[in-house]
Order: C-alpha cells, then sequence, then structure tokens
C-alpha cells in the first residue's frame, strides 16, 4: 500500500509557494508559469493557507475584486487540510474528498515536505489497480 511519504518521494517534493502580501496576480503569474493549480501561502515558512484557481475564481472574479491589488491573504483559504506522511494513498483521497479540495499539503513537525494533487492520487490508484490486474493475469496464465 502506498503512503504520502512515497507519492512525495517519487514525485518529488518541490513547492511552489507565495508570500501572503503578494498580490493575486503575482500569485497567477507563478501558477500559469509553473503550470500548477494552487500554491501554499507560506511565512517563514510556516504555512499560512493555500491559494487555489478556485479562489480566484470566487473570490476575486465573481467579486469584482481587482487582481493587481488584491492581497493573496484576502481570499486564501486558510483553513488547510493537511497529511501526514505516514497517511495511505486511500486516507489522503478521503481528506480530500471530504473537504472538497484538490491539494493536500504534507506535513510532518510542523514542516511541509510536499503537495499532493488530486492526480497525483489518481495516479497512484490507477498504478496499484494496474500492477494487480498484471500478477493476477500472470498467476491465471502461469499457475504462479
Amino acid at each position: 500500500m502506498n503512503h504520502a511519504k512515497h507519492l512525495i518521494e517519487s514525485k518529488g517534493n518541490e513547492i511552489w509557494s507565495i508570500g501572503p502580501d503578494a498580490t493575486v496576480l503575482d500569485a497567477i503569474s507563478l501558477m500559469a508559469e509553473k503550470r500548477i493549480g494552487a500554491l501554499l501561502v507560506m511565512n517563514d515558512n510556516e504555512l499560512q493557507g493555500v491559494f487555489s484557481e478556485r479562489d480566484y475564481a470566487r473570490k476575486v472574479v465573481l467579486r469584482g475584486k481587482s487582481s493587481r491589488k488584491t492581497a493573496v491573504s484576502e481570499i486564501m483559504s486558510s483553513e488547510v487540510v493537511t497529511a501526514d506522511p505516514s497517511n495511505s494513498v486511500e486516507e489522503c483521497m478521503s481528506l480530500m474528498t471530504e473537504n472538497r479540495v484538490r491539494h493536500l499539503p504534507v506535513v510532518t513537525d510542523n514542516q511541509v515536505v510536499g503537495v499532493l494533487s488530486i492526480g497525483d492520487l489518481v495516479k497512484a490508484i490507477i498504478d496499484e489497480q494496474q500492477f494487480k490486474i498484471e500478477q493476477l493475469e500472470n498467476f491465471i496464465t502461469t499457475g504462479y
């Protein structure tokens, strides 16, 4: 069974973040440049929130705010759901589903060690299922 720790090790622990005082335009620009859907909002290595495309659409665009004048801290999601490296892929998926989030920071000892996306978890589940299918096919055709 895969755990958050294994997924972080395999995909890499690169973390893209922005400060809470940065503008929404800066955040959106960084997200476009890195081709990602969310940024962690960090202040001196302390996780303060998550800024996502969903936050942008619902809290800036729909409310008529200015991307150039609005600080990330004004619209970020500040109640951050996190996972522990020991959480299984299924536990991470449950956390994301129950809390309706698409990005899950992995935290140990109050330090962010990586971020998992819903895509990372779906890929891990598909890979595990494919492995099981191959093992069953091998067993059926060879007898062991």
